[in-house]
């Protein structure tokens, strides 16, 4: 792999001159996959989880899981992904390192008694990462 770095606009516009919109279209979702699967595996190493653990947090297997790690996040996953990555950075941002697997686990009364994972688990992400974002909304305690 080279050392210099291409321009992405102008690769973008050369890709778009070469090939035609439907295989850069494939190609655009293929590097999608291929993000989110790095963004799951940064995931599951900040929440401590296991291929197992994230099978049971997105309903699948464990075997599935590992496949999304190895060959990218299905299409109709990603915004759960996105989700979970957005949580992790928040949770990185304000927290040890440390703490976070018991953060996630924990139940607790701001999020209706459940955890941070068992909202992931039951489909709720975009919930979860709205009382994760009003967990560290600091700027509103001066109100």
């Amino acid at each position: 792999m080279s050392t210099t770095r291409a321009d992405p606009s102008k690769t973008a516009a050369k890709l778009l001159e070469q090939y035609d919109e439907e295989w850069v279209a494939r190609l655009a979702e293929e590097l999608d996959r291929r993000l989110g699967a790095r963004g799951l595996a940064h995931v599951m190493r900040a929440w401590r989880l296991s291929a197992t653990a994230l099978g049971e947090l997105f309903g699948v297997s464990r075997q599935a899981a590992s496949k999304w790690l190895d060959d990218g996040v299905p299409a109709d996953r990603a915004p759960q992904v996105a989700d979970l990555e957005a949580m992790t950075e928040l949770l990185q941002r304000y927290l040890k390192a440390d703490r976070i697997p018991a953060v996630v686990r924990r139940e607790a009364p701001g999020l209706g008694g459940e955890s941070l994972m068992s909202l992931v688990a039951s489909g709720r992400s975009a919930e979860a990462l709205a009382l994760t974002r009003q967990m560290f909304a600091f700027g509103d305690l001066h109100r």
